[in-house]
């Protein structure tokens, strides 16, 4: 049985992600907001430019890049598989990706109950 994962990402979201990775020369990483002047939008970063604190937790990679969030926003989110993908539109936050016309955005479903009680744990971003 393959591992179930708690973030995954579309072909749309990997190809902005390549775009990004060519523009920017350097690794990337995401922050899922909390809501307060982003939206609830997954943002982009390049990796080092955003500040994790110690409740942030790690939930995973996509197309290799590191995806975090906070502790008590995981909460509402840890029995929920989330997608990342990609869609036409400029949003309004801080993630890189704005200037080329497309934004990031999250889908989620429902782990089932198997599903969830097989996740491995998470780790909070001072762990890594």
């Amino acid at each position: 049985m393959n591992q179930i994962q708690r973030i995954l990402s579309t072909s749309a979201a990997e190809a902005v992600i390549d775009q990004l990775r060519k523009k920017h020369g350097t690794e990337l990483m995401f922050h899922q907001s909390g809501g307060c002047c982003d939206g609830l939008a997954p943002m982009c970063f390049e990796k080092g430019e955003f500040r994790l604190g110690s409740q942030d937790v790690w939930i995973g990679k996509v197309s290799g890049c590191d995806f975090f969030m906070t502790a008590d926003q995981f909460e509402y989110w840890k029995h929920t598989q989330l997608t990342l993908d990609a869609t036409p539109g400029r949003g309004s936050s801080f993630s890189i990706e704005i200037p080329l016309g497309v934004r990031f955005i999250i889908r989620s479903r429902l782990f089932s109950l198997e599903e969830y009680e097989s996740l491995p744990p998470v780790k909070m971003a001072d762990e890594l």
